[in-house]
């Protein structure tokens, strides 16, 4: 029986047996137990290749090719990343010129500049609406806290008798932007994100990932805000914060509260980091020790974030460096597709997708590889030899999955049994998920992988 004609079942069932009051206690307990993000959530984000800088008219565009190109593979969110609100992006190294536009309770508006449709319609319900046309879900970036205008004006707060005096922690800013202060945790502070979130549940946000909150510093308190925010505004969005590293001591609280989370810093397009103590942006090498360390907290609804895919063209304006192909050799690439999709983190691609090559197109729509990030379970490092790393993950149809990663700057031949990586079974034939080669029935695996590359397969007994 299909999953909707169950339900729909058991919605009549319960209908004939219980009262409308109580039917809409049960209904309430159930959606309690719906999990947001059953899955790692996949989309497209502005911040790699617009910076600050985005306008409508280049997240329209995107998001028409994602819808095109990159739906059927499984991506269904488009996000508008940080400073939405600003209509002088380009000034943001002279924070005292920025232009911030807000709404009469002091919260953050699209500037009419740079999403023009804003000024027909409140905020970005025409812009939501033109991506939910289009099969996908829309998101979008804010720093937490109460803009410092608010403050400085004693605005009131939507819905509520308080004024943002009586919301604002005055003492906590957010150590790289300079846009608000920090809220403090009071029944006014609650007001102000319920405030927030009921503006972006009527503007049809699906998803929104909050910064300046998981790490340097991290703030559980306005996390939890958030969170029950979230619940009161009445509509489904996920939750994702930023930046990392978010410390393993917090993996609780960080799952009680939000969908995704980031793990590390900025990771952008380099191998290796340039010195021994560079530690922005964080490097694809340096992802391994990381993700590793975060495995046992992966479950339906909680995604450790090693952040965002830095392939493809990254400009005109991207948010770290000048525009610019990626850095990453394909091999790099391939091996930094088969890390995130094997551990299972979310798959956010950062590239302009309106220069979207075929090499690039064809990371992100390996059906195999996406299945893989999508439905895979008890991923784990399975060994470590040198500079080779190993990682194993099944389907619960019991597919297998192998991983081979080699971390040296030098070729290395592999030639291990099957059950040096802890997989049973005397023979697998396998079948490489990057060139869909097929390798005959064997008890060892015989390779050689090029610096930095990969090896992924697929494993049948």
């Amino acid at each position: 029986m299909k999953p909707r004609t169950l339900l729909g079942l058991v919605d009549t069932v319960l209908k004939l047996i219980f009262t409308p009051a109580a039917l809409a206690v049960i209904t309430l307990a159930a959606q309690s137990q719906v999990i947001n993000a059953p899955t790692p959530p996949m989309g497209w984000n502005s911040w790699d290749s617009y910076g600050l800088t985005i306008t409508e008219s280049q997240f329209r565009a995107n998001v028409a090719v994602e819808a095109a190109r990159l739906k059927s593979a499984g991506f269904t969110y488009a996000v508008v990343d940080e400073g939405w609100y600003l209509a002088n992006p380009e000034a943001a190294a002279k924070p005292e010129t920025l232009q911030y536009r807000t709404d009469a309770y002091g919260r953050y508006q699209p500037a009419l500049n740079r999403f023009v449709s804003a000024q027909a319609e409140a905020g970005f319900v025409a812009l939501s609406n033109s991506v939910h046309a289009q099969g996908l879900k829309f998101g979008i970036h804010i720093i937490r806290g109460i803009p410092k205008s608010a403050v400085k004006s004693n605005l009131p707060v939507a819905d509520s008798t308080f004024h943002a005096h009586d919301v604002a922690d005055t003492a906590d800013t957010c150590p790289w932007n300079p846009d608000n202060f920090g809220v403090q945790n009071n029944p006014a502070g609650q007001a102000w994100y319920n405030a927030m979130f009921s503006q972006y549940a009527a503007w049809g946000v699906d998803y929104v990932k909050v910064d300046c909150i998981a790490s340097h510093p991290y703030k559980a308190d306005e996390i939890h805000m958030i969170h029950l925010a979230i619940e009161k505004s009445g509509r489904p969005m996920v939750l994702s914060l930023s930046p990392g590293p978010a410390a393993l001591t917090d993996a609780a609280a960080l799952g009680a509260n939000a969908q995704l989370w980031r793990i590390s810093n900025d990771v952008w397009d380099r191998w290796t980091a340039s010195k021994d103590k560079d530690e922005f942006p964080q490097s694809v090498k340096s992802q391994f020790a990381v993700i590793d360390s975060w495995t046992k907290y992966v479950k339906p609804g909680n995604w450790p974030d090693a952040d965002m895919l830095p392939l493809g063209m990254l400009g005109p304006v991207p948010g770290w460096g000048l525009p610019r192909k990626t850095a990453l050799s394909h091999d790099e690439q391939r091996t930094l597709v088969t890390l995130w999709s094997i551990a299972r983190s979310p798959l956010f691609f950062g590239g302009n997708l309106t220069q979207l090559d075929e090499w690039t197109a064809s990371l992100l729509t390996n059906r195999d590889v996406v299945a893989m990030d999508q439905q895979g379970s008890g991923q784990h490092l399975a060994a470590t030899d040198g500079d080779v790393i190993a990682w194993t993950s099944s389907t619960p149809d019991g597919q297998l999955y192998l991983a081979l990663f080699n971390l040296g700057d030098a070729p290395v031949a592999i030639n291990s049994p099957f059950a040096h990586y802890g997989l049973e079974a005397s023979k697998y034939t396998a079948r490489d998920l990057w060139t869909q080669a097929a390798l005959p029935s064997s008890a060892v695996i015989n390779v050689s992988l090029p610096p930095h590359g990969t090896l992924l397969l697929a494993l049948n007994r």
